[in-house]
C-alpha cells in the first residue's frame, strides 16, 4: 500500500488520443506513484490498452497522441527523441503483454529473448550477461533456471511463458510496469500465481505497475488505487476497497453487480447485467454513458460530466454528490 508521500513516478493531464480520426482516449488524468499498483478497468473498447500504448508511444502512425502532461518522474515523454524513447522502452517503462502463448519468437531460446533487452540497455560481458539472465529467470519462479536457459518457448507452459515475459519486462528493473490483460489464458490457480509475483515484483523493486484488466476478482485482491475507463474518460478513481464496497458511479457500479465479488452489489443473488454495449458510446454529445445509465436524464446529455474530486476520490457523474 502506497501513500501520498510516495514520489509519482507517472503522471497524465488531459491525455488525448486519436486514430484514424477517431478520438479513442479523451482527457485522461492520471498519477501513479512508486510502488503502487493502479488498476485500469473497464469493458473492452473503452480505451485501456490504447492508453497503455500511448504511454509507451507504440501506437501505430496514423495515431496523434497529445496531452498537457505526460511525463516520467520530471521527464515530458512527448518531447523526447526517438532515440531517447528507445533508451526508455524496457529500461524505465516496461510492459507485459496480454497473450503469453504468442509474445515470444518460437525459434529463439528463452535465455537468448531475456538477454536480448539487456544488451540494448545495459554493458555486460557475456559471463555476466548470462549470470543475469539466470538470475532473472529464478527471481520470477522459472525451476532449474540453468539448464532451462537454452529452452524454447514451445517447451513451456502458458504460466512459464508468462513468467519468462514478465522475466524480459523487469530485467532492467523499470520505474513503471504496464501489465496489459497479464493473466488472460491462464487458468484459474496460474492466474493467481502470476499476480502473486508482480505483486511481491513491485514491492522488491518499488515499481509503480498499471495493471490493465477486466477482472475485478483481481482488482479487489492486488490493486491499491482503481481508475474506471468508459469510451475514452475516467469516470471513477478511488482506493480498491472504497471501489468494491462503495462504488459511486453507475457504471462501477454495473460493473461490479456483474460479478460475484460481494451480496451488496447484485440482487437476490442473481448477477445484473449493463445494457447495451460501449459501441457508439463516443459519439454521445453529453455523458458517454447515458445511453446505458438507469439514473440520467436530460440534463445528462448537454456536456460531458468532468471528474470531480473529494479526498482521494473522485468521479465523473452529475447524479453522484461527492462529500
Amino acid at each position: 500500500m502506497t501513500d501520498l508521500a510516495d514520489p509519482i513516478v507517472f503522471s497524465a493531464r488531459d491525455l488525448r488520443v486519436e486514430i484514424a480520426g477517431r478520438e479513442i482516449v479523451r482527457g485522461v488524468d492520471l498519477d501513479v506513484r512508486a510502488g503502487e499498483m493502479l488498476a485500469l478497468v473497464g469493458e473492452s473498447g473503452c480505451g485501456k490498452s490504447v492508453t497503455a500504448f500511448s504511454i509507451m508511444q507504440l501506437l501505430p502512425d496514423t495515431a496523434r497522441i497529445q496531452a498537457a502532461r505526460l511525463a516520467l518522474g520530471d521527464r515530458a515523454l512527448l518531447d523526447l527523441r526517438p532515440s531517447e524513447l528507445r533508451s526508455i522502452r524496457g529500461n524505465e517503462i516496461s510492459i507485459v503483454l496480454q497473450e503469453p502463448m504468442s509474445s515470444l519468437n518460437p525459434v529463439l531460446t528463452i535465455g537468448f529473448q531475456v538477454a536480448e533487452v539487456l544488451k540494448c540497455h545495459r554493458r555486460l560481458s557475456p559471463a555476466d550477461l548470462r549470470a543475469e539472465v539466470v538470475d532473472l529467470l529464478g527471481l520470477v519462479g522459472i525451476p532449474e533456471p540453468q539448464r532451462r536457459y537454452h529452452d524454447y518457448p514451445h517447451m513451456f507452459s502458458g504460466g512459464m511463458r508468462q513468467r519468462v515475459m514478465i522475466a524480459i519486462a523487469i530485467a532492467c528493473r523499470p520505474k513503471l510496469l504496464i501489465a496489459d490483460e497479464p493473466t488472460t489464458a491462464l487458468d484459474v490457480t496460474i492466474q493467481a500465481q502470476i499476480m502473486d509475483l508482480i505483486d511481491d515484483l513491485r514491492q522488491k523493486l518499488s515499481m509503480a505497475v498499471v495493471l490493465i484488466t477486466h477482472d475485478l476478482h483481481v482488482v479487489s485482491r492486488w490493486a491499491d488505487r482503481v481508475a474506471v475507463m468508459y469510451a475514452g474518460r475516467i469516470v471513477e478513481e478511488a482506493s480498491a476497497d472504497t471501489f468494491a464496497s462503495a462504488p459511486q458511479h453507475p457504471y462501477s457500479k454495473g460493473l461490479l453487480g456483474s460479478t460475484i465479488i460481494n451480496n451488496q452489489h447484485y440482487r437476490n443473488g442473481k448477477l445484473v447485467e449493463i445494457a447495451g454495449s460501449v459501441n457508439g458510446a463516443d459519439e454521445q454529445r453529453g455523458c458517454s454513458f447515458f445511453p446505458r445509465c438507469p439514473i440520467g436524464d436530460a440534463s445528462c446529455t448537454e456536456a460531458p460530466p468532468r471528474l470531480r474530486r473529494s479526498g482521494s476520490s473522485a468521479v465523473a457523474c452529475y447524479k453522484v454528490d461527492l462529500p
